[in-house]
């Protein structure tokens, strides 16, 4: 197994996502891997990997390179550890995703799956990512969805902000189209609206999951029971009794960088 860190030391949050059950692929994983087919013979990138869950679902189609890039020294060492358990030769990299210590076009797929709304500079990170592509290649995000109704857009960037002190922003499906095409990348994927949870993620789980605590707990559940109903309608959040169910919306957008600049 290959490793190539940078020096530093950064904290990783917990993962709001952890929730789920770990051997069942979540509703956004299914649908990256229908938009992108198998990927046999491919090097494949996956930037602020956590633990590797998106890297290692390619594990099992044959790339010829599989590599998570991290800030996070201890995410790094949870991605060797769950490939080592899966026998998948990977190489890990301590590196942000604004500076990628990569080549231009080094990579088929570049994959970033629910991190992009921690990234200090999610346009710089798009441009890095669109860097590493070779003629051809993909890039593909999954991140939390931002809403088009500022109203909306707020309260649910108060939400995310009290659940993962990390979160920087949630950009909306316009917002990403614009980043990748910036770049150069054809779009022939977008799809909005779509949800982590299949059934929703109690407002305790979710909580839970990402170890905001309970003050920060209480005040999500203080500002959903106080949200007017057509906010949480937007956002598909479901009142169940005296719970909260948090559908975790997310979206896909793939970019594919042209054969020849025209």
């Amino acid at each position: 197994m290959l490793s190539s860190q940078r020096t530093g030391n950064v904290t990783q949050p917990r993962d709001p996502f952890a929730a789920r059950a770990p051997d069942r692929p979540s509703p956004t994983t299914e649908a990256l891997h229908a938009a992108l087919g198998p990927q046999p013979g491919a090097a494949i990138c996956e930037v602020a990997c956590g633990a590797g869950d998106g890297a290692l679902s390619f594990a099992d189609q044959g790339p010829v390179r599989l590599v998570g890039v991290d800030p996070a020294p201890g995410a790094l060492g949870a991605f060797a550890a769950l490939a080592a358990e899966r026998s998948a030769p990977v190489e890990t990299v301590e590196a942000f995703p604004e500076q990628l210590p990569f080549a231009d076009g080094s990579f088929d797929l570049v994959v970033s799956r629910l991190a992009a709304h921690r990234f200090r500079d999610a346009g710089a990170a798009v441009a890095e990512m669109a860097r590493l592509l070779r003629p051809g290649g993909r890039l593909a995000v999954v991140d939390l969805e931002g809403h088009e109704e500022p109203l909306v857009d707020a309260f649910n960037h108060a939400l995310e902000v009290l659940h993962d002190p990390a979160h920087q922003r949630s950009y909306t499906l316009a917002e990403w189209i614009g980043f990748l095409q910036k770049e150069g990348l054809n779009v022939p994927v977008a799809r909005g609206s779509l949800a982590e949870s299949r059934e929703g993620v109690p407002v305790g789980r979710w909580c839970e999951a990402a170890g905001c605590g309970a003050e920060a707990e209480a005040a999500i559940r203080q500002r959903l029971a106080d949200a007017p109903r057509r906010h949480l309608d937007a956002l598909g959040i479901r009142p169940v009794g005296a719970d909260f169910l948090m559908p975790l919306r997310a979206c896909l957008v793939v970019g594919v960088k042209p054969l020849a600049d025209v």
